[in-house]
């Protein structure tokens, strides 16, 4: 039984286009975070004189609001990713187990 229930899902295409669209969505993403982190990084190790520059009159300095930015970035491309799921891709995944439930 096990083995019809995994041919089933091999043969549904939604199971296809979830894996497709999840797929390359979470790559984007990923990509996404990995350029806003890697980037700071590389602000740190090459620029530290504009990071350590002043705002204002006051002590904060670049660094601090783009630090800020990298953190409230990757909560909101999570809470995208959450958003898209609950949505988009559970209702592939419905579809899907009552195609193979059937």
């Amino acid at each position: 039984m096990h083995d019809d229930l995994v041919q089933k899902l091999k043969s549904d295409p939604n199971y296809h286009k979830l894996v497709r669209v999840r797929s390359r969505f979470g790559w984007a993403l990923t990509g996404l975070m990995m350029l806003v982190y890697y980037g700071y990084i590389l602000l740190i190790a090459f620029d530290k004189e504009f990071l350590a520059t002043k705002t204002g009159t006051g002590v904060m300095t670049w660094g601090m609001p783009i630090g800020l930015f990298v953190i409230v970035f990757t909560v909101v491309i999570t809470g995208i990713y959450v958003r898209r799921a609950n949505k988009q891709f559970d209702d592939l995944t419905q579809a899907i187990q009552a195609r193979v439930q059937a």
